[in-house]
């Protein structure tokens, strides 16, 4: 009988753990970014834009976020009266990596009518110029931000930005770097992102 009831233990276990295990697998991998203000946790969606998830994964697994910054913010106050408004904190290496990230491979658009995700409160996206640029610059939408989606206004060639994943803890974090001082839509000083490692 014990030796029946370890038996079954022992399935049951072993049955669990590759079940498990085949959660793990499947489930979408976190990031955290380490800040000066705290940190936010990102949920990164890889089946519905591999290519973007798969860079930004590279870059964080090759080290380069260390010691970087959100460097640009948008908010109601610091942009053109006649422009298309938008609310976001931007980071990367362009402030004091600009070697590396002009070295560091592009990345093919993914717009947000392939990936169906849309530029929501809290939704990470990569910056751009035209598309098929991105390389290491992202940011974090604060609010709703439509005219980042395929078709919106906020960017003329109507191909949007390459929405790849979402806040999902620290949004108050992402708001406090928000609230920060800036000179000409610049954080000044800059807020200091120590690193960005997976979980």
């Amino acid at each position: 009988m014990i030796e029946r009831l370890s038996f079954l233990l022992m399935v049951g276990f072993c049955l669990l753990s590759a079940g498990c295990k085949q959660q793990s697998q499947n489930a979408n991998p976190h990031v955290v970014i380490k800040t000066a203000q705290g940190e936010i946790e990102i949920e990164l969606y890889k089946d519905q834009a591999p290519k973007t998830v798969a860079a930004f994964l590279a870059n964080v697994d090759s080290g380069k976020y260390e010691n970087t910054f959100f460097y640009r913010v948008l908010n109601v106050t610091n942009q053109p009266s006649d422009a298309s408004k938008a609310e976001l904190i931007q980071g990367g290496l362009w402030k004091n990596k600009q070697k590396i990230a002009a070295g560091s491979p592009l990345i093919p658009h993914e717009s947000t009518n392939q990936t169906h995700i849309l530029h929501e409160d809290g939704t990470v996206s990569m910056s751009r110029l035209e598309p098929g640029t991105a390389s290491t610059e992202f940011f974090i939408c604060i609010l709703p931000q439509p005219g980042f989606d395929y078709g919106g206004e906020n960017n003329p060639d109507g191909q949007g930005y390459a929405a790849f994943g979402k806040v999902v803890k620290g949004m108050d974090v992402v708001l406090k770097i928000y609230d920060q001082p800036d000179t000409n839509s610049l954080f000044d000083p800059p807020i200091h992102i120590y690193s960005i490692t997976r979980l």
